[in-house]
């Protein structure tokens, strides 16, 4: 297992990391422990987890992820050392059950506290390694918009500020409870602005971002890469398997027993005009090549110079095993430049 160092922290992650959206949902709390088990076995020493999860979120499975891996460190003695925790709080949402008083989730000082409150009873610690923004507070394209179709949001009257949401958060790192802080599901200049605040109010930097990439949506290229590496802000990427499409269990239209669209039917991100045939074609490659097509898709996005950890997701421990695998595969440089090549033609069709 290689490591990285995050952002400008004193922190070095593993470039696999753990994602525990199934575990509740998907996943019994007994197979959530043998997949925890098995990552830490191999060397993987960054789990990450949201107050939101599972997915798809639900007001009866709330917060099950979090407890299930706080009753996994209360049972595992000594893992909690080995363990960097990740977590987030979610940003603007109508899901008025994850409130106590069942109001609309903000990026503001209540909802904040409340929700890292939440997070440390549940995992069962005293501090979280690296506190997340699940998504911005101001209305922003994302979660499969064309951000390839300039389109200007409207500006809520009510937005948090950057600034504010940021302060708070700091005051979490100076209290404790929190290491260190990071974004997800953020644009270019939602990351320069938590910078900029940073450095002009004395506030905690941001080490991360967590962010949507793989073959299929190499958008974080377009501008986001430039400013990350420039500012040490390091990419935990998470969806490099485009939710199992990339597998290539989807094809021709399958729907494999246990499948995330086969239970919940939730996968549109990934069903945009061209996606099904260009994720064909990065399946046939693989196999062309010899490779499992799973495998090739996860060493890509860990070969990348921006990439510090790729979140990787297993229901079975057949999975589990593939994706831990992927480590030992290098790309040879005419595969590398087949795939830039296919890219080129036909660009990211899964935003």
């Amino acid at each position: 297992m290689d490591y990285r160092k995050l952002g400008r922290t004193d922190l070095t992650v593993s470039v696999l990391s753990l994602g525990t959206m199934t575990f509740g949902r998907q996943n019994t709390p007994e197979e959530a422990f043998e997949i925890m088990d098995r990552s830490l076995d191999a060397g993987v020493n960054l789990f990450d987890n949201a107050e939101m999860y599972p997915i798809p979120p639900a007001e009866e499975t709330r917060f099950r992820c979090e407890e299930i891996m706080g009753d996994w460190f209360a049972a595992r003695p000594g893992a909690r050392q080995k363990v960097l925790i990740a977590t987030k709080v979610a940003g603007r949402s109508p899901m008025t059950w994850m409130r106590s008083d069942r109001h609309e989730p903000r990026l503001k000082a209540a909802d904040i506290n409340e929700a890292v409150d939440g997070s440390l009873k549940r995992l069962k610690t005293d501090y979280i390694d690296l506190y997340q923004v699940h998504w911005p507070d101001r209305v922003v394209p994302q979660f499969g918009s064309n951000p390839t179709v300039f389109n200007v949001p409207k500006k809520a009257e009510d937005e948090t500020p950057i600034e504010e949401t940021l302060d708070t958060l700091g005051k979490l790192v100076d209290a404790g409870k929190v290491r260190h802080i990071g974004v997800s599901n953020e644009s270019t200049w939602g990351v320069m602005q938590y910078l900029r605040a940073s450095e002009t109010k004395g506030l905690p930097r941001i080490a991360s971002i967590q962010n949507a990439y793989s073959l299929l949506n190499r958008t974080f290229e377009v501008n986001l890469a430039e400013a990350c590496m420039r500012e040490d802000i390091g990419l935990l990427c998470y969806s490099a398997l485009a939710q199992g499409y990339l597998t290539g269990k989807y094809r021709n239209g399958a729907l494999p027993e246990g499948a995330r669209k086969t239970l919940f039917d939730r996968l549109q991100r990934y069903e945009g005009p061209g996606a099904e045939e260009v994720n064909d074609m990065y399946v046939a490659m693989a196999e062309e090549a010899g490779l499992d097509p799973a495998q090739m898709a996860l060493a890509f996005a860990m070969s990348r110079p921006f990439m510090t950890s790729v979140i990787m997701g297993a229901t079975r421990m057949s999975q589990l095993e593939a994706v831990l695998g992927s480590v030992e595969v290098n790309l040879p440089a005419d595969l590398l430049e087949a795939i830039d090549t296919l890219h080129r033609s036909r660009g990211n069709v899964a935003p």
